[in-house]
């Protein structure tokens, strides 16, 4: 990812110095500022934007593998509502027989 490539970096002191308003200030102005302990990176401050479209994206994905996986699973096979039914021992007419609980409702 080339925005971490590129972002800003502060230590940790240096993001205490500035304070949340600074830091809130340099990513207005610079985008992704990384903040270093010891030489490490340990966190990041980041604009909303990309993070919205890393959140849309990732929820892509998510629908992209679930239609994969339904796409190899599915057999073809299909089984019509009446069989469902007849299988639990009744037909559309005994459903409609059946009186509706309102207690359900709550």
């Amino acid at each position: 990812m080339d925005a971490l490539n590129e972002a800003r970096e502060l230590t940790v002191t240096e993001a205490t110095e500035r304070g949340v308003a600074g830091l809130i200030a340099d990513v207005e102005k610079d985008g992704l500022v990384v903040i270093t302990r010891h030489g490490r990176r340990v966190a990041a401050v980041v604009p909303m934007s990309p993070l919205i479209e890393l959140d849309e994206v990732a929820a892509d994905l998510r629908s992209l593998a679930l239609a994969l996986v339904r796409s190899a699973a599915d057999s073809g096979r299909r089984t019509s509502f009446d069989d469902v039914l007849a299988a639990f021992g009744h037909t559309r007419e005994s459903l409609a027989g059946v009186k509706e609980d309102d207690s359900l409702d709550d």
